[in-house]
């Protein structure tokens, strides 16, 4: 058949060829559908699929380094970690400018902490650091104070840097907007009534880096004017640093008695090795350094090694300490204990949905309501309720002791240890594995049961060779259903299984809301992700995922 006669394509009543009007209808049929579906689809993305990727991309993301410390890192690139020299000076003191702005934003804490993961130690450096700082600036003020009281006015430091009429160095400006950003993830908008002075930029570069991006910080973050605040303890330091190489020679502008006044003074600079060295002692090892540069990376590999008992190394990857391997043993035992818990359901819930799909329908619904009846009840409860039945002094070692079957000094450990997450777990999902089970039994006919015995089958070979098989999809469903929440189980494992009986997702848990150490916890779970979904493609490929029913 097709959409043309004789005379002709075949017309629609509004005499519009009929292929192009069918086209018409099924596009508009799509849209409809698609924007009934449309109000679940975003629902979906924004609640469950973004925040999901967000918190997995933390797995990699590392740019915590580059935004604290960015003319650090750019130093520290050309220091060789494998030398037994300490890094340069020029490394300390781009570390003293980035890290004297980290500290006044308060987020040098937040590098120390990560750096903390990987080195134990720093944060409490990274801390105690920050709070000394402005000692070494405090002496320099002091000096530039009595030599003219103008250096203490804000203005002063305004009109010799600002660019006022002549030439800006816009790019400069820029440059610490975004560092500002970076370091803060706030916005820097705005009209800050400051330009840098390219001429300054060219006679006094590090003097004007530091003001300006304190002129940005507080404009911005403090909105506060700049024009009328004291700057910093970095800048006279920055000043001190510059006016020891400049030729003021040239110059007559803004400030230049008070610049040639200062430069004959020969301003109190120590090395900023020997500065902070004084603060701590750990700034005079190459410790700290090797772990800046180690782990300097917009994106790092480091959580998804320590997520498997390993660490990133300045010499390539290594193995954590003995005393610190734990997690490849806990993923290792979540897996196992999944399936025991997997297994247990099954051998207890078949002979269950069995009776469901076989008793009369009366006492059938009666004890439908007993497998639902859990349900009902909160899961902290049922599991505070099996911690108190498996203690020691609990009702199940008193009911052994009664009847004789253990000695009142030998009572059972049952609690604590991995027998006690298995039992109250396998109690809490056995309601998922039964009914996916019942639901497939209940399609299966009896009569083909009836049609095998009345063909010589005893009631096992019929059971075995004939129900059973027309079972396999519900266990399937219901082994699929239970696995994968039993991997993901921590409240019952925390509270029931101590020490021996937790699961990877109680160390998750654990890096979430008390270590704080989100990278981990994110790779952790893409870790227990992507063994799930291999277990689900090995499932697949051996069993066939087109063989599970749930009825």
């Amino acid at each position: 058949m097709t959409d043309a006669t004789d005379n002709g394509p075949v017309l629609a009543a509004d005499g519009s060829p009929l292929k192009r009007s069918l086209g018409r209808a099924l596009r508009r049929q799509k849209l409809r559908a698609l924007a009934l579906v449309a109000p679940l689809l975003i629902f979906v993305l924004i609640t469950f699929i973004f925040p999901i990727a967000s918190m997995l991309f933390r797995s990699v993301q590392n740019d915590i380094a580059s935004n604290t410390l960015p003319y650090t890192l750019q130093a520290l690139a050309k220091w060789d970690a494998e030398s037994s020299d300490l890094p340069a000076e020029e490394v300390y003191q781009a570390m003293y400018f980035d890290m004297f702005l980290a500290a006044e934003a308060k987020r040098h804490t937040r590098l120390g902490t990560r750096l903390n993961y990987e080195q134990t130690g720093i944060s409490s450096l990274f801390r105690q650091s920050g709070r000394k700082l402005d000692d070494l600036g405090k002496d320099i003020e002091r000096v530039l104070g009595k030599l003219n009281s103008d250096w203490k006015d804000g203005r002063t430091w305004y009109n010799l840097l600002n660019a006022g009429q002549g030439t800006a160095d816009t790019e400069l400006l820029n440059v610490q907007r975004n560092r500002v950003v970076a370091l803060t993830d706030r916005s820097v908008s705005g009209n800050l009534n400051f330009s840098p002075s390219a001429e300054m930029a060219e006679l006094l570069p590090a003097t004007t880096k530091a003001y300006t991006v304190w002129v940005v910080y507080t404009a911005t973050q403090s909105d506060k004017d700049p024009a009328t605040k004291s700057p910093w303890e970095a800048i006279p330091v920055a000043l001190a640093l510059d006016l020891q190489t400049t030729d003021l020679s040239g110059y007559s502008g803004t400030a230049a008695d008070l610049l040639i006044q200062a430069q004959a003074a020969n301003l109190p600079l120590p090395t900023f090795t020997k500065a902070f060295a004084e603060i701590d002692e750990d700034w005079a090892t190459a410790i700290p350094w090797k772990t800046i540069q180690t782990h300097s990376g917009i994106y790092t590999s480091g959580y998804f090694l320590n997520a498997v008992d390993a660490q990133k190394t300045p010499q390539g990857i290594a193995w954590q300490p003995e005393d610190k391997q734990i997690l490849l043993t806990l993923f290792v035992r979540t897996l196992i204990m999944s399936l025991v818990i997997t297994g247990s359901c099954i051998l207890l819930g078949y002979p269950i949905a069995w009776l469901l799909a076989n008793l009369p329908m009366r006492q059938a619904n009666v004890l439908l309501i007993l497998v639902l009846l859990p349900f009902w009840t909160s899961l902290l409860v049922r599991t505070s309720a099996w911690k108190v039945m498996l203690q020691q002094q609990g009702v199940i070692n008193d009911v052994l002791v009664w009847i004789g079957f253990v000695a009142d000094d030998g009572r059972l450990i049952m609690i604590n240890n991995q027998f006690g997450t298995i039992v109250a777990m396998t109690h809490i999902l056995l309601p998922f594995m039964i009914l996916p089970m019942y639901s497939v039994m209940q399609t299966i006919p009896p009569s083909y049961l009836r049609a095998a015995k009345s063909l010589g089958a005893t009631n096992w070979t019929a059971f075995w060779r004939v129900y059973f098989p027309q079972s396999v999809p519900g266990i399937g469903a219901g082994s699929i259903l239970v696995f994968i929440l039993a991997i993901g189980y921590y409240i019952t494992p925390e509270i029931v299984g101590g020490t021996k009986g937790v699961f990877i997702s109680n160390r998750i848990a654990y890096h979430i809301s008390s270590s704080l150490n989100w990278g981990l916890a994110a790779a952790l779970g893409t870790i227990l992700l992507a063994a799930v979904l291999v277990l689900y493609w090995a499932y697949d490929r051996i069993v066939g995922i087109d063989n599970v029913k749930l009825g």
